[in-house]
């Protein structure tokens, strides 16, 4: 019933879309579960979201519906003549993103249906006692870097490295889940909003669990609280802000938490587990079009969500932006709010001798902009209280699309230069015993901050090329050994600079031309670094002098052990993890643009 009085209510929407004129021009192959966000946020929030409006629900009511159920209503059902009006592509986007998964994964993605049986069940003992990569970061510090005993594979072994299986994603569009092994098996989220437990060597699978909504980041293990240590649970956040505890051995549900109420949340960035909290990073797609004058722009605010790991109680929340308040109205006599912004894109990185966690924030959607917006926070893990604030940049109050002449009395007084953090700070303690919290920026500039001196800034270089020139920023975080810190950047290439000084020790192109980009987090074992682009090859450098070692061009099909078809495309966002012998990548990040788009997990080791 809910669904059709949602689906009847989508008729009013998609008559104000029609009568708005023209929708925006289809790009070719755009596709992702979150292309179709612009369109319903430029056209459709007139009414929905409009207090106005009685008779058309909100949009959180909208996100409740399937995208099958969307998509129907607008081809065959109440809503045809109004989908008539739109491309087929604009109308499956704008079902697919409302929805929070791509068209024809309800039950497509279960593991029974898979041909690739694993023939025993995962053993009872802990999942952890073996070599692992859980989570974002490999360890809670965020360095990316795994240890000579635990990757299992040394540098005079990489040249080596050869494709040992393929997995693919039944109808997936986006690759941008990164894996997590732990002792030999891999666990792995999607973006049609299926988990799989599969075996590393083989690739065969033990289950499958299906979230309610995509899955754009790694799975944690970890023991499910102190008095059921036995078990183990995975832990991980949706596309709608769902969070979830699963038995790590049978994919059994043990709870779920809902970590905010706006329509536009969602957890993309990995939590982060330590003492029995889960540490979870909010993040929004409300700054996509908020420019339209039918939006009362802006609400959304970026957070950190403290969990028991047992129950997924809340214990505490600490928004990055004060409450949002009515503000003035546009010429539209839509009512306009503010602060609001500074979605948390990364996961915490955790400090346990000052107690602390320290995240980077987005910029903000309002102006002025908060002092809390594009910087680093520290909060106090028992209670979430703010510790101190490093600011990298000012005054960025950014929404997409209003550069002239595009725009809008949303839009900020001045549009920002949309430079929000989306790294994970890394926390380093040199040979001196000094410790230092490293943050890249969208910019290339990077800081190496004191955290035992409230974020002082102890050093600042950037990320440059043999000549001297910036090559490029960084967006998803860099991996750091004992002397160094590697960054991908998004003009081509790699960058290395020494810890103690942050003086450059060597750069490396990687491609050229508008398409080349490494803004893919970097990962690093002893005497390698390893690094995606968005052309699908993956790197291996020598983390001594940025020699190349290795490369395996990704972006084509393969023949999967699940018989499903697959291709690789861009490694835009997670990284290669490495553990056991064993390096693993997904292939294929495409939140928005086509090009890159691909569904396959892909399982090296040496031959």
């Amino acid at each position: 019933m809910k669904i059709l009085v949602a689906a009847l209510a989508l008729t009013v929407m998609c008559a104000f879309l029609a009568a708005q004129g023209e929708l925006p021009p289809q790009t070719p192959g755009q596709v992702g579960t979150e292309f179709g966000f612009g369109t319903f946020q430029q056209r459709c929030m007139g009414c929905h979201g409009n207090p106005s409006v009685e008779k058309a629900p909100p949009p959180s009511a909208l996100r409740l519906m399937t995208p099958e159920a969307i998509y129907d209503a607008l081809t065959i059902g109440v809503m045809k003549i109004q989908g008539d009006s739109l491309t087929d592509e604009m109308r499956r986007r704008v079902a697919e993103s409302v929805a929070g998964r791509p068209l024809g994964t309800a039950d497509s993605g279960d593991a029974r249906r898979m041909p690739n049986q694993c023939a025993s069940k995962l053993p009872a003992s802990d999942p952890l006692a073996g070599p692992s990569w859980n989570g974002w970061a490999v360890d809670a510090a965020n360095t990316r870097f795994q240890p000579r005993k635990a990757a299992g594979l040394t540098a005079g072994q990489v040249p080596r490295l050869k494709l040992k299986w393929a997995f693919g994603v039944p109808n997936g569009v986006s690759a941008f889940g990164q894996p997590t092994i732990a002792s030999g098996r891999v666990y792995t989220g999607t973006d049609t909003g299926y988990v799989y437990a599969l075996d590393g060597k083989t690739g065969c699978v033990y289950w499958s669990y299906k979230a309610k909504a995509g899955i754009r980041n790694a799975m944690t293990l970890g023991p499910f609280g102190a008095r059921r240590a036995a078990r183990h649970a995975v832990y991980f956040g949706d596309l709608k802000a769902n969070v979830y505890a699963i038995d790590a051995a049978t994919g059994e549900e043990m709870w779920t938490t809902h970590v905010d109420d706006h329509y536009t949340s969602r957890v993309t960035a990995t939590p982060t587990l330590h003492n029995g909290r889960l540490y979870v990073p909010i993040s929004s797609w409300e700054e996509f079009s908020a420019k339209t004058l039918e939006y009362p722009c802006c609400t959304a605010r970026g957070s950190v969500v403290a969990l028991d790991a047992a129950t997924g109680s809340i214990a505490w929340k600490t928004y990055v932006i004060d409450e949002p308040k009515p503000v003035r109205k546009n010429s539209k006599g839509v009512q306009l709010w503010a602060p609001a912004g500074g979605s948390v894109w990364n996961s915490p990185t955790i400090d346990a001798e000052r107690n602390a966690l320290y995240f980077g924030t987005g910029d903000a959607t309002t102006a002025p902009a908060a002092a809390t917006s594009d910087a680093v926070m520290a909060l106090e893990l028992a209670t979430g209280k703010a510790l101190w604030v490093f600011q990298t940049v000012e005054n960025d109050s950014f929404l997409v699309g209003c550069d002239p002449p595009d725009r809008t009395d949303n839009c900020p007084v001045v549009q920002g230069p949309d430079l929000d953090i989306p790294d994970s700070p890394i926390l380093k303690k040199l040979s001196n015993g000094k410790r230092l919290l490293i943050v890249a920026t969208k910019t290339g500039i990077v800081y190496a901050l004191d955290p035992d001196k409230r974020g002082a800034v102890v050093w600042k270089s950037t990320t440059i090329d043999g000549s001297g020139f910036a090559r490029g920023g960084v967006f998803w975080g860099g991996a750091a050994d004992d002397r160094r810190v590697y960054f991908g950047v998004t003009g081509g290439g790699m960058a290395a600079l020494n810890l103690d000084s942050g003086t450059g020790a060597w750069f490396t192109p990687l491609g050229t031309g508008p398409g080349a980009s490494n803004a893919a987090a970097a990962t690093a074992i002893p005497g390698v670094v390893f690094v995606g682009g968005a052309d699908g090859k993956l790197h291996a450098l020598s983390s001594a002098d940025g020699k190349p070692l290795w490369e395996f061009d990704t972006r084509r099909t393969f023949t999967t052990v699940n018989n499903v078809p697959a291709k690789g495309g861009a490694i835009g966002a997670p990284g290669p993890v490495v553990a056991g012998g064993m390096l693993l990548v997904g292939s294929g990040y495409a939140v928005i643009s086509g090009a890159s788009a691909g569904n396959v997990l892909l399982a090296f080791a040496v031959e």
